[in-house]
Protein backbone atom coordinates (compact mmCIF):
# COMPACT_ATOMS: atom_id res chain seq x y z
CA UNK A 1 0.00 0.00 0.00
CA UNK A 2 1.21 3.28 -1.09
CA UNK A 3 2.75 5.59 1.91
CA UNK A 4 -0.16 8.38 2.83
CA UNK A 5 1.77 12.24 3.38
CA UNK A 6 -0.03 14.52 4.58
CA UNK A 7 1.13 18.24 5.65
CA UNK A 8 2.89 18.99 8.74
CA UNK A 9 3.04 21.90 11.66
CA UNK A 10 -0.35 23.15 10.35
CA UNK A 11 -1.35 26.28 12.19
CA UNK A 12 -4.67 25.56 14.59
CA UNK A 13 -7.74 25.44 13.00
CA UNK A 14 -6.42 24.35 9.47
CA UNK A 15 -6.80 20.90 8.33
CA UNK A 16 -3.90 19.54 6.81
CA UNK A 17 -3.79 18.30 3.03
CA UNK A 18 -2.67 14.62 1.72
CA UNK A 19 -0.02 14.64 -0.90
CA UNK A 20 -2.42 12.76 -4.04
CA UNK A 21 0.12 14.17 -6.70
CA UNK A 22 -2.94 16.31 -7.97
CA UNK A 23 -0.70 19.22 -6.54
CA UNK A 24 2.28 20.12 -4.84
CA UNK A 25 1.86 21.18 -1.03
CA UNK A 26 4.45 22.80 1.20
CA UNK A 27 5.41 21.10 4.36
CA UNK A 28 5.69 18.21 3.17
CA UNK A 29 9.61 17.24 3.85
CA UNK A 30 9.31 14.50 0.62
CA UNK A 31 7.64 17.02 -1.36
CA UNK A 32 10.33 19.78 -0.94
CA UNK A 33 11.84 19.19 -4.59
CA UNK A 34 8.30 20.08 -6.29
CA UNK A 35 7.26 22.57 -3.96
CA UNK A 36 10.60 24.55 -4.09
CA UNK A 37 9.98 23.87 -7.99
CA UNK A 38 6.92 25.95 -8.17
CA UNK A 39 7.80 28.44 -5.49
CA UNK A 40 10.58 29.74 -7.34
CA UNK A 41 8.45 30.12 -10.50
CA UNK A 42 5.46 32.24 -8.24
CA UNK A 43 8.45 34.60 -6.60
CA UNK A 44 9.26 35.48 -9.86
CA UNK A 45 6.03 36.24 -11.50
CA UNK A 46 5.80 38.01 -7.86
CA UNK A 47 8.88 40.89 -8.46
CA UNK A 48 6.44 41.48 -12.12
CA UNK A 49 2.99 42.10 -10.54
CA UNK A 50 3.65 44.74 -8.10
CA UNK A 51 0.89 46.57 -7.29
CA UNK A 52 -1.76 44.78 -9.69
CA UNK A 53 -5.00 42.60 -9.40
CA UNK A 54 -4.15 39.17 -9.80
CA UNK A 55 -5.86 35.98 -10.07
CA UNK A 56 -4.18 32.59 -9.50
CA UNK A 57 -5.81 29.99 -11.64
CA UNK A 58 -5.98 26.20 -9.89
CA UNK A 59 -4.13 27.98 -6.81
CA UNK A 60 -4.17 24.67 -4.75
CA UNK A 61 -2.80 24.41 -1.20
CA UNK A 62 -2.94 28.79 -1.75
CA UNK A 63 0.52 28.98 -0.71
CA UNK A 64 1.36 30.57 -4.38
CA UNK A 65 -1.40 33.42 -4.04
CA UNK A 66 -0.10 34.12 -0.94
CA UNK A 67 3.37 34.88 -2.68
CA UNK A 68 1.78 36.57 -5.13
CA UNK A 69 0.30 38.81 -2.57
CA UNK A 70 3.26 39.85 -0.96
CA UNK A 71 3.76 42.48 -3.82
CA UNK A 72 0.16 42.34 -5.78
CA UNK A 73 -2.52 45.00 -5.00
CA UNK A 74 -5.12 42.57 -4.49
CA UNK A 75 -4.63 38.48 -5.50
CA UNK A 76 -8.15 35.72 -5.71
CA UNK A 77 -6.84 32.03 -5.87
CA UNK A 78 -9.46 30.30 -7.45
CA UNK A 79 -10.02 26.38 -7.23
CA UNK A 80 -12.58 24.06 -7.57
CA UNK A 81 -11.38 21.20 -4.58
CA UNK A 82 -13.02 21.67 -1.47
CA UNK A 83 -10.44 20.47 0.45
CA UNK A 84 -7.81 22.87 -1.06
CA UNK A 85 -10.23 25.83 -0.91
CA UNK A 86 -10.91 25.10 2.90
CA UNK A 87 -7.55 24.90 3.98
CA UNK A 88 -5.95 27.86 1.58
CA UNK A 89 -8.56 30.06 2.70
CA UNK A 90 -7.93 29.38 6.79
CA UNK A 91 -4.37 29.25 5.91
CA UNK A 92 -3.54 32.23 4.19
CA UNK A 93 -4.81 35.82 5.82
CA UNK A 94 -3.77 39.09 4.30
CA UNK A 95 -6.25 42.26 3.72
CA UNK A 96 -5.98 41.48 -0.01
CA UNK A 97 -5.86 38.25 -0.76
CA UNK A 98 -9.52 36.10 -1.18
CA UNK A 99 -9.83 32.89 -2.31
CA UNK A 100 -12.92 31.80 -4.30
CA UNK A 101 -14.10 27.94 -5.02
CA UNK A 102 -14.63 27.53 -8.68
CA UNK A 103 -13.70 25.99 -12.03
CA UNK A 104 -10.87 28.04 -13.57
CA UNK A 105 -13.49 27.56 -17.32
CA UNK A 106 -16.26 29.79 -15.41
CA UNK A 107 -15.06 32.13 -13.03
CA UNK A 108 -15.72 35.53 -13.41
CA UNK A 109 -13.72 39.05 -12.41
CA UNK A 110 -11.02 40.88 -14.29
CA UNK A 111 -7.39 41.49 -13.33
CA UNK A 112 -4.06 42.81 -14.96
CA UNK A 113 -2.65 39.79 -14.27
CA UNK A 114 -3.43 35.89 -14.46
CA UNK A 115 -1.31 33.16 -13.14
CA UNK A 116 -2.11 29.45 -14.35
CA UNK A 117 0.89 27.38 -13.18
CA UNK A 118 1.60 23.47 -13.51
CA UNK A 119 -1.89 23.06 -14.57
CA UNK A 120 -2.53 22.97 -18.04
CA UNK A 121 -1.29 20.12 -18.75
CA UNK A 122 -4.74 18.55 -16.71
CA UNK A 123 -6.88 20.51 -18.68
CA UNK A 124 -9.02 18.47 -21.69
CA UNK A 125 -9.72 21.86 -23.64
CA UNK A 126 -6.82 24.40 -23.50
CA UNK A 127 -7.75 26.65 -25.83
CA UNK A 128 -11.69 27.22 -24.24
CA UNK A 129 -9.61 28.09 -21.00
CA UNK A 130 -7.05 30.75 -22.83
CA UNK A 131 -9.73 32.10 -24.51
CA UNK A 132 -11.60 32.78 -20.98
CA UNK A 133 -8.35 34.05 -19.53
CA UNK A 134 -7.40 36.14 -22.55
CA UNK A 135 -11.26 37.61 -22.06
CA UNK A 136 -10.57 38.52 -17.94
CA UNK A 137 -7.32 40.51 -18.44
CA UNK A 138 -7.65 44.06 -18.47
CA UNK A 139 -5.99 45.94 -21.76
CA UNK A 140 -2.40 45.37 -21.32
CA UNK A 141 -2.95 42.65 -19.07
CA UNK A 142 0.00 39.28 -19.03
CA UNK A 143 -1.08 36.20 -18.12
CA UNK A 144 1.75 33.59 -16.60
CA UNK A 145 1.27 30.01 -17.92
CA UNK A 146 3.72 27.25 -17.08
CA UNK A 147 3.82 23.60 -17.64
CA UNK A 148 6.42 20.94 -17.16
CA UNK A 149 8.31 19.90 -20.55
CA UNK A 150 7.69 16.23 -21.14
CA UNK A 151 11.31 15.61 -22.00
CA UNK A 152 12.33 15.55 -19.11
CA UNK A 153 9.72 14.65 -17.00
CA UNK A 154 9.10 11.36 -18.35
CA UNK A 155 11.16 8.41 -18.27
CA UNK A 156 14.17 8.46 -21.35
CA UNK A 157 12.28 7.23 -24.63
CA UNK A 158 8.85 7.64 -22.92
CA UNK A 159 5.97 9.43 -24.76
CA UNK A 160 4.74 10.76 -21.38
CA UNK A 161 4.94 10.30 -17.75
CA UNK A 162 2.71 8.07 -15.75
CA UNK A 163 1.48 11.28 -13.64
CA UNK A 164 -2.32 10.36 -13.90
CA UNK A 165 -3.14 13.67 -13.58
CA UNK A 166 -1.96 14.73 -16.68
CA UNK A 167 -4.28 14.64 -19.87
CA UNK A 168 -1.32 15.94 -22.36
CA UNK A 169 2.29 16.91 -21.80
CA UNK A 170 4.04 19.58 -24.00
CA UNK A 171 7.52 19.68 -25.76
CA UNK A 172 8.38 23.39 -26.09
CA UNK A 173 7.35 23.75 -29.48
CA UNK A 174 3.67 22.68 -28.75
CA UNK A 175 3.53 24.34 -25.81
CA UNK A 176 4.31 27.90 -27.81
CA UNK A 177 2.09 26.37 -30.84
CA UNK A 178 -0.75 26.27 -28.35
CA UNK A 179 -0.33 29.63 -26.66
CA UNK A 180 0.41 31.47 -30.09
CA UNK A 181 -3.44 31.91 -31.45
CA UNK A 182 -4.86 33.34 -28.05
CA UNK A 183 -1.93 36.00 -27.65
CA UNK A 184 -0.28 38.49 -29.45
CA UNK A 185 2.79 37.95 -27.85
CA UNK A 186 4.38 34.60 -26.28
CA UNK A 187 7.57 35.08 -24.37
CA UNK A 188 9.22 31.32 -23.43
CA UNK A 189 11.77 30.69 -20.20
CA UNK A 190 12.93 27.77 -19.28
CA UNK A 191 12.96 26.35 -15.56
CA UNK A 192 16.83 24.59 -15.34
CA UNK A 193 18.69 23.08 -12.20
CA UNK A 194 21.47 25.40 -10.08
CA UNK A 195 23.39 25.52 -7.12
CA UNK A 196 23.36 22.15 -5.21
CA UNK A 197 20.78 20.55 -7.69
CA UNK A 198 23.01 21.50 -10.37
CA UNK A 199 25.73 20.19 -8.37
CA UNK A 200 23.40 16.63 -8.15
CA UNK A 201 23.02 16.25 -11.57
CA UNK A 202 26.79 16.27 -11.75
CA UNK A 203 27.38 13.75 -9.53
CA UNK A 204 24.12 11.34 -11.22
CA UNK A 205 26.42 11.55 -14.52
CA UNK A 206 29.60 10.30 -12.68
CA UNK A 207 27.43 7.30 -11.13
CA UNK A 208 25.95 8.36 -7.90
CA UNK A 209 23.05 6.25 -8.25
CA UNK A 210 25.23 3.41 -8.39
CA UNK A 211 26.91 4.28 -5.34
CA UNK A 212 25.04 5.23 -2.43
CA UNK A 213 22.75 2.24 -2.30
CA UNK A 214 25.93 0.01 -2.33
CA UNK A 215 26.99 1.97 0.72
CA UNK A 216 24.30 2.34 2.62
CA UNK A 217 23.87 6.27 2.39
CA UNK A 218 20.65 6.66 0.63
CA UNK A 219 18.29 6.96 3.60
CA UNK A 220 20.59 9.42 5.15
CA UNK A 221 21.89 11.67 2.30
CA UNK A 222 18.21 11.95 0.79
CA UNK A 223 16.75 12.68 3.97
CA UNK A 224 19.79 15.44 4.24
CA UNK A 225 19.10 16.87 0.39
CA UNK A 226 15.54 16.97 -0.44
CA UNK A 227 14.71 19.31 2.68
CA UNK A 228 17.48 21.26 2.26
CA UNK A 229 16.50 22.40 -1.38
CA UNK A 230 15.32 25.74 -1.98
CA UNK A 231 14.04 28.17 -4.63
CA UNK A 232 18.00 29.08 -4.97
CA UNK A 233 18.56 25.98 -6.71
CA UNK A 234 16.25 27.17 -9.83
CA UNK A 235 17.06 29.08 -12.37
CA UNK A 236 15.09 30.88 -15.64
CA UNK A 237 16.42 31.34 -18.30
CA UNK A 238 14.60 32.58 -22.09
CA UNK A 239 14.69 31.37 -25.19
CA UNK A 240 13.00 29.89 -28.14
CA UNK A 241 11.63 26.39 -28.24
CA UNK A 242 14.73 25.02 -29.72
CA UNK A 243 16.90 25.99 -27.00
CA UNK A 244 14.59 24.80 -24.15
CA UNK A 245 14.32 21.37 -25.12
CA UNK A 246 16.61 20.76 -21.79
CA UNK A 247 14.46 22.58 -19.50
CA UNK A 248 12.65 21.15 -16.31
CA UNK A 249 9.45 23.22 -17.16
CA UNK A 250 8.52 26.18 -19.19
CA UNK A 251 6.86 29.48 -17.91
CA UNK A 252 5.46 31.66 -20.72
CA UNK A 253 4.55 35.17 -20.41
CA UNK A 254 1.78 35.79 -22.98
CA UNK A 255 0.39 39.20 -23.67
CA UNK A 256 -3.22 39.53 -25.70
Amino acid sequence: MPETYLQRDQPAGVPPLELTGERTLPDVPEENYWFRRHLVVYEWIAARVAGLDVIDMACGEGYGADVLAGTARSVVGVDANPEAHEHSRLRYVRSNLSFARDLVETYEGEADAISFLQTIEHVEAPGGVLEHFKALLRPGGTAYISTPNVLTLAPKGAERSGNPWHVREYRAEEFAGMLAPHFDQVELYGLYHARKLRVHDWALKLGWDRVHPRVGLTGWFYGWFTPAISADDFRLRAGAPATLQGALDFVAVCRA
